[in-house]
């Protein structure tokens, strides 16, 4: 500690003498600063308080509504940006973050020579300071972005310095230099105008990142040259608190950056990659099994704090993996953790913030209440701690998380977090005093689609939050549109019953938020809720000390915010399956939102043999609706089926589509339709089709026309996946992984038939080339066999009992670089078809031995299970 304070005392010193100010005046201010630096990086690189010198840990979001598009969006929505603000923070709150980190859009705050421009975003920044201020949300600054304001828009003209140098510009340029030392230094001098405090002199703000992201190039020397000048220009600002610095983001120049000033170092994870343009399907646990840092050889990188300014698993709408990277980020020895990044309550019907992110309370409710456990998981884990390796690794401490049950949970005497519901019972119920979850567990049962809080205030005496139902209507992570929305909010009435054992089966129900005056009993602890905050009462319990305006932590007890829904006309989601056992029934399920009660629900059905009939669906809980196809239209070729919607005075809804009209009347002409294939007696089971996958991972990336081609094969309508690679990349691969489980789920009965694995392929090299290909089950095992691929397009036989357990890839991939690229489980339980999840196909030097250097292609027109 003492160490620190010393190298900063002396470069503040040496800074502000140069300033004009006197070593006297400049050592009073230093010691006046000092006691404002909450926190502090000791010898080994831990960041402790200064208070008590236990290890600090921060864990929260990044959030961005202050600048760029942000900002806009809610302009165009006519959204009063401080209420968005108030209520965003308030969430933030509830789920129990305290860091919040984002980088500045220094773009649209300063001028091209790096003056700081006094303007709307830096007072909506600061205003945005002011109420993480209020909740305990503790902040580090990023003041430097490096780039436009535009994404997902285009750029707008700024007058910033960033908008003069490019990335790699501003890293290696002297004019670039200059103006970003007269940037930083103006910024961290700013007076918060609603604080009334410098950013060194408010306690709130515990650390500073120099920038977002830097690229380097160019010599090592120049890279530390500019991280120091940055530090000084920070520091000579009267800065004495933490200073990090990227260091994944150009790994090769690790060293250089280690050797700098800096009083940490940055890191960001993206374990599934960004942008898949579709939901991601699968099990991706073993992707952030574990944190890999490359840079322990480093000397200098030994003394240093780790963050991890951004992070997120990019596409998955799980609510599994923050529990899992929290616990991987404390065994790789991280103290602060800021998911990338928090979407605006306003804008997050459409997911339009950052297509490829996806996380709110009240529109993502289930990866929240997972956000939440692992904010506890962050503080509560061990730092520098080892796990085993998944899935061993899927219970640690108080703990849980189940890929299967889609199921994070934390369980513990006082606290009972779960992310859906669970039959695992409270640790100890009768001293529980925080719960939170989705669905239904042994202490709440409870059958509507948003969270719920309960926090206990006294004995007998409980609040109660109740957020509105969250339905999710189309793929959040497809291309995103203000006009398109992908999340349906319902304030709808639910049942609920609660059973703890000091409120027992007789209670009363108080409404706590402006104009909830609700005041009902309980029956056997049973009770119908619509969305707000409540004062849960036992019978014979006075609760009048409990006003609405008392807190609780940083919130007040008739707090409660929640969106309303942007839009309620009938919605029918519903996902066919691609092929069905012939002669077998099979069934239909929907979500359904936006209808009245009293509505008619039917599936039309047409197997296109002469044969209609119609079938009611019936909704078997909220917004979820099922019908069974009679065996007798599951003959071998194609159904098709519509679902109509019938609500009340004849109003017709058909779907897909959402067409409206009376959909047998003689000039109704919509013939929209889903279809699903019903496969021959005996027929094989299509795993891969190059003509119908698009949704396919390919490792490397292989975007040049000549890498990645879809060619036609000699049959008509029949294409042929042709991946090429002259080079490989170091991991020495080449191939695609899929995702197999929804062709598998129609024809369950007929897998224990299937004996044989079919590859169609072929080498497009005048050479044979081995190939490997797996099954990747749901517990993340590849089953794996090794065939010999010719000049000629044939198939090629793989009996299923020849595979054996191997390593897959982890698609996509792991970001940055240089993390896993290869996992095998923990002890790998025997094959079973019926688990099989993904299909993974490989060749390249890494396949094929002592083929260094050597150029590789391959065609793959299909894969099949034969019987």
């Amino acid at each position: 500690m003492m160490n620190f304070k010393v190298q900063v005392y002396q470069a503040a010193v040496v800074l502000l003498c140069l300033g004009g100010m006197q070593p006297q005046q400049a050592q009073a201010q230093q010691k006046k600063q000092v006691s404002t630096a909450p926190v502090y990086v000791d010898k080994q690189g831990v960041m402790r308080w200064e208070k008590d010198n236990k290890e600090a840990n921060f864990f929260g979001v990044n959030y961005t509504v202050p600048f760029a598009y942000g900002y806009r969006s809610h302009k165009a929505l006519g959204v009063e940006l401080e209420s968005a603000i108030d209520q965003d923070v308030y969430h933030m709150a509830r789920l129990g973050f305290d860091a919040f980190r984002v980088h500045v859009w220094d773009t649209e705050i300063s001028d091209s020579t790096g003056n700081l421009l006094d303007n709307e975003h830096l007072r909506l920044f600061d205003y945005l300071i002011y109420k993480l201020k209020q909740r305990n949300i503790k902040v580090l600054v990023t003041p430097i972005a490096f780039w436009g304001n535009g994404y997902p828009e285009p750029d707008e003209k700024t007058q910033g310095f960033s908008s003069v140098y490019n990335k790699q510009q501003a890293v290696t340029e002297e004019k670039a230099f200059k103006a970003q030392e007269r940037y930083l230094n103006q910024f961290f001098q700013h007076v918060n105008p609603y604080t009334k405090l410098t950013y060194q002199n408010d306690p709130n703000i515990i650390a500073a990142e120099i920038n977002n992201e830097p690229k380097h190039s160019g010599p090592k020397a120049r890279a530390t040259e500019y991280v120091n000048r940055m530090v000084a220009a920070v520091r000579g600002a009267g800065w004495t608190k933490p200073l990090f610095y990227n260091i994944s983001e150009s790994p090769t120049y690790a060293d250089a950056v280690a050797k700098s000033n800096i009083d940490g170092v940055s890191f960001q994870w993206y374990p599934t990659g960004l942008v898949a343009n579709h939901t991601l399907k699968g099990n991706y646990l073993p992707n952030v099994d574990t944190y890999h840092i490359p840079f322990d050889t480093i000397p200098a990188y030994a003394n240093k704090a780790r963050m991890v300014y951004e992070f997120d698993a990019g596409d998955v709408l799980q609510s599994v993996m923050y529990p899992a990277m929290a616990r991987s980020f404390r065994e790789a020895g991280f103290q602060w953790a800021t998911q990338f990044a928090y979407d605006p309550m306003a804008t997050a019907y459409a997911n339009t913030e950052y297509q490829t992110h996806y996380l709110n309370l009240a529109y993502t409710p289930g990866k929240a209440l997972s956000a939440l456990i692992a904010s506890k998981a962050f503080h509560k884990l061990p730092r520098l701690k080892s796990y085993a390796t998944y899935p061993a690794d899927s219970v640690f401490d108080a703990f849980r998380v189940s890929y299967k049950q889609n199921l994070s949970e934390m369980n513990t005497a006082e606290e009972f977090y779960y992310s859906n519901s669970t039959g695992s019972r409270p640790v100890n119920a009768a001293k529980l005093r925080h719960i939170a979850g989705v669905g239904t567990s042994p202490v709440v049962t409870y059958q509507g689609q948003g969270a719920y809080f309960l926090d206990k205030l006294e004995n007998g005496v409980w609040r109660l939050e109740v957020m509105p139902d969250a339905i999710q209507i189309r793929d959040p992570f497809a291309k995103a549109s203000p006009d398109k929305e992908v999340t349906r909010i319902q304030w709808a009435q639910q049942p609920m019953q609660i059973s703890l054992p000091d409120m027992g089966n007789d209670f009363t129900l108080v409404g706590l938020n402006t104009g909830n005056d609700l005041k009902k009993g309980a029956k056997e602890g049973a009770f119908k809720v619509t969305p707000g905050a409540y004062l849960l009462v036992k019978k014979g319990k006075k609760a009048d000390r409990w006003s609405g305006d008392k807190k609780i932590g940083v919130l007040r007890l008739n707090e409660f915010v929640a969106p309303k829904p942007v839009n309620a006309i009938p919605f029918v989601t519903h996902e066919p399956y691609p092929e069905v056992t012939p002669g077998k029934p099979f069934e239909i399920k929907a979500n359904i939102v936006g209808i009245d009660s009293a509505a008619k629900v039917i599936l039309a059905i047409n197997n296109l043999s002469g044969v209609y009939k119609t079938v009611p669906l019936n909704m078997v809980e909220p917004y979820t609706y099922t019908a069974t196809v009679p065996a007798e239209l599951a003959t071998p070729g194609v159904i098709n089926y519509r679902i109509i919607v019938e609500q009340p005075e004849k109003k017709f809804y058909t779907f897909p589509g959402r067409f409206s009209g009376n959909p047998w009347a003689w000039d109704y002409y919509h013939t929209d339709a889903w279809a699903t294939n019903v496969a021959g007696q005996e027929g094989a089971l299509e795993l891969f089709d190059a003509g119908k996958d698009r949704n396919i991972y390919v490792y490397p990336n292989l975007w040049r026309s000549n890498e990645r081609q879809l060619i036609a094969a000699k049959e008509p309508n029949q294409l042929i996946l042709r991946l090429s690679a002259n080079e490989l990349p170091e991991e020495g691969v080449m191939g695609f992984q899929t995702y197999i489980a929804d062709k598998l789920k129609g024809r369950t009965t007929e897998i224990p038939g299937f004996t044989k694995i079919v590859l169609r392929a072929r080498s497009a090299i005048p050479k044979p080339i081995k190939v490997r290909v797996a099954l990747i089950s749901d517990d993340a095992t590849a089953y794996v066999a090794y065939v010999t691929v010719g000049q000629n397009l044939k198939d090629i036989e793989i009996p299923l009992s020849s595979l054996k357990p191997e390593k897959h890839v982890l698609l996509p991939r792991p970001y940055p670089g240089f993390h896993p690229f290869w996992f095998a489980p923990d002890k790998p339980e025997p094959f079973k078809l019926n688990q099989a999840e993904k299909l993974e196909v490989l060749t390249g030097k890494g396949i094929n031995q002592g083929e260094q250097g050597a150029s590789y292609s391959l065609d793959v027109e299909s894969v099949q299970l034969q019987r």
